[in-house]
């Protein structure tokens, strides 16, 4: 029979062991150097969700669940469609909770995938919004589609230049409700150095054009979010460490 102070003990030691990871810079350098091995081989494009891509880090994909878990959202917003795998994702742990719906939002919602989402089992939990992330008539449209009195948590993962995640910071950071989460993805962009980010991507997301210094900029400006030490300190292998943002006021 499991004690009772079994579960808190496990997740203290947990968290604590978190902490000190996060705090370990060697590891988080050397486990970079695997990262950018593994992004030659298009990683993140190897996983799927529910049949549907979903171009993430697997560790991403777990901590999401955790902090969706935890957190209960009664809305969750993402910025960036891609394929819709992570649309499918969120609304299939909404479904386990028994609650919401899901908001994705994207520029350019392509015809096939599109089709993808609006006949996949979890389409009923989905809302899609075609049009620019930061443009009035988008965010106008993503507010009209929470319902009132909503718990709401965000994901940003569309143009992953500095100004225009600080755009997005700025904007849905006034959507998401307190001790939910603001989630920026490829974080890990600010820190590569130029030789380890990916030829593909490096026109324009060098360090110091990239989510991470979006991030670093918005949280000098507001003490509404902080960098949550815990879910961050995990993310070794990640397309997001420091992008996990908690609202705390």
């Amino acid at each position: 029979m499991t004690h009772p102070d079994d579960r808190a003990a496990f997740e203290a030691e947990k968290e604590q062991s978190a902490l000190a990871l996060g705090a370990d810079e060697a590891v988080f350098d050397s486990a970079l150097d695997a990262f950018v091995a593994a992004d030659a081989h298009r990683y993140t494009y190897l996983w799927s969700w529910m049949g549907v891509p979903i171009i993430q880090v697997p560790a991403d994909i777990v901590a999401t669940q955790e902090v969706i878990w935890a957190a209960k959202p009664d809305v969750i917003i993402e910025t960036g469609v891609a394929r819709g795998g992570s649309l499918i994702f969120s609304a299939a742990m909404l479904t386990l909770l028994g609650r919401g719906k899901v908001i994705g939002v994207d520029i350019d919602i392509r015809a096939h995938n599109r089709d993808t989402i609006e006949t996949h089992p979890m389409a009923s939990k989905i809302t899609l919004i075609e049009g620019s992330s930061i443009a009035a008539e988008t965010l106008a449209a993503v507010r009209a589609a929470i319902p009132a009195g909503a718990a709401v948590m965000v994901c940003l993962d569309s143009d992953h230049s500095r100004d225009h995640v600080l755009e997005e910071l700025r904007a849905y950071s006034e959507l998401v409700t307190p001790g939910q989460y603001l989630i920026v993805s490829d974080t890990v962009l600010g820190r590569m150095t130029p030789v380890q980010t990916p030829t593909a991507r490096s026109h324009v997301w060098l360090p110091g054009n990239e989510p991470l210094a979006a991030v670093e900029a918005y949280l000098a400006e507001t003490d509404r979010f902080q960098a949550d030490p815990v879910v961050n300190g995990k993310l070794i292998f990640s397309s997001s460490p420091g992008g996990y943002l908690k609202r705390v006021r």
